[in-house]
């Protein structure tokens, strides 16, 4: 069922939305070579609780950790570890849940690891567009599908392309709520979007083919054809005439 959230609703997730925009903003100072993935997640969790806030992602599902950090090949769902360092030219995407008062903010982002190869940048760049050009079909009167045709469209157009099988969705008491937001649709189709409804659109784009696999602990994706992957996402409250961004540190 599609949850409208009131005003106060979309008050308390601008807060959690903050709290995850704070631990973003963090992050840009500690991605770094010879962090490992482990001692991210550990600084995550410590923004997110000294703002108030709980790790959403902890237990969700049984998933161990605060936060999901994802490396090179790897999509989403990372589990940290002390034994995973990173190293010069990689790509860690971060996928950040906080709960405030009940009410969730979701937003990942990748980071370039040091001196990262151009085409590994462009991956990085185009998802991120990828992102927004999505968000602007996100208005009263659209459906989900103009989100996810937008989304596929643009990433296709630069010889990238992005898994079926992993999605955006509703945001607001829990975190994953109705709608699925896919980033692969046709327009005019899915579920109507109104004002008052919370979602995470989240662009999840490999280089290669769009074919991937869940590794043996049950949580990581990776690609297939070991091709590398980008993640960003924030999450968003639709407006009278379009959206607000919830996940921001301002």
């Amino acid at each position: 069922m599609i949850s409208i959230k009131s005003d106060r609703e979309i008050e308390l997730m601008k807060e959690a939305g903050r709290i995850v925009g704070l631990v973003h903003k963090e992050m840009k100072n500690v991605v770094r070579p010879g962090i490992s993935t482990w001692e991210i997640d550990k600084i995550c969790e410590e923004v997110i609780r000294a703002n108030g806030g709980t790790p959403s992602f902890k237990g969700l599902y049984g998933f161990p950790n605060a936060v999901c950090v994802s490396v090179n090949e790897k999509l989403v769902h990372g589990i940290p570890s002390k034994k995973e360092i990173l190293k010069d030219g990689d790509i860690v995407s971060i996928d950040v849940g906080a709960c405030y008062k009940g009410y969730h903010g979701d937003s990942a982002w990748s980071y370039a690891v040091g001196n990262v190869d151009e085409k590994v940048l462009e991956l990085m760049k185009v998802t991120e567009e990828a992102l927004f050009v999505g968000l602007e079909q996100v208005k009263p009167g659209n459906r989900v599908g103009d989100v996810s045709h937008a989304i596929q469209t643009y990433v296709e157009s630069h010889g990238f392309s992005t898994p079926i099988e992993y999605t955006g969705h509703g945001i607001g008491r829990s975190v994953h709520e109705d709608p699925s937001v896919p980033n692969v649709g046709n327009p005019g189709k899915g579920e109507l979007l109104k004002k008052g409804m919370c979602i995470a659109v989240e662009p999840m784009v490999f280089m290669g083919k769009p074919h991937c696999r869940t590794l043996s602990d049950g949580w990581g994706v990776v690609s297939r054809d070991h091709s590398w992957a980008a993640h960003y996402e924030h999450s968003v409250a639709i407006t009278d005439d379009g959206y607000i961004i919830l996940t921001k540190e301002d």
